[in-house]
């Protein structure tokens, strides 16, 4: 079974931030920018939320708000659901599957060491089933 610690070592432990005072437009940018669907947002190092694209279109666009003078912390979610190095992928696809979410913060302590997609997740589980396939072929060959 796939740890977290195991899938970031690979995939890599690089995060994408915003700060809670940053405007919408700068995160929307930023995002843009890094190609990735959600930001972790930060006071200091403390991590006090995630915004994604669908805060976006569900709480500015939606709202007719506008992203040049709205603030990340209006918009972001909080409390963020966490996982640890230590969960399963498995564990983490529960997580995300029962609380609807496609980006997950992996902590430990009170330290972000990365974050895993939904896709990062399905390209793990893909990668072991294809493994385990092979071996059982190279089994059956004998």
């Amino acid at each position: 079974m796939t740890l977290l610690s195991q899938l970031l070592d690979r995939k890599g432990h690089g995060v994408h931030t915003v700060a809670a005072g940053a405007s919408v437009i700068d995160a929307i940018r930023s995002m843009a920018d890094n190609h990735v669907g959600a930001l972790l947002v930060m006071d200091g190092s403390r991590l006090a939320g995630i915004v994604s694209e669908r805060d976006y279109a569900r709480k500015v666009i939606l709202h007719g708000r506008a992203s040049a003078t709205t603030a990340v912390r209006e918009i972001m979610s909080t409390p963020v659901v966490t996982v640890g190095p230590g969960d399963t992928v498995d564990h983490a696809m529960r997580v995300m599957t029962d609380r609807r979410i496609r980006h997950l913060p992996v902590v430990q302590g009170e330290q972000v060491v990365g974050v895993v997609s939904i896709g990062d997740l399905v390209s793990s589980v893909i990668d072991a089933q294809r493994s385990t396939i092979e071996a059982l072929q190279t089994y059956i060959r004998g």
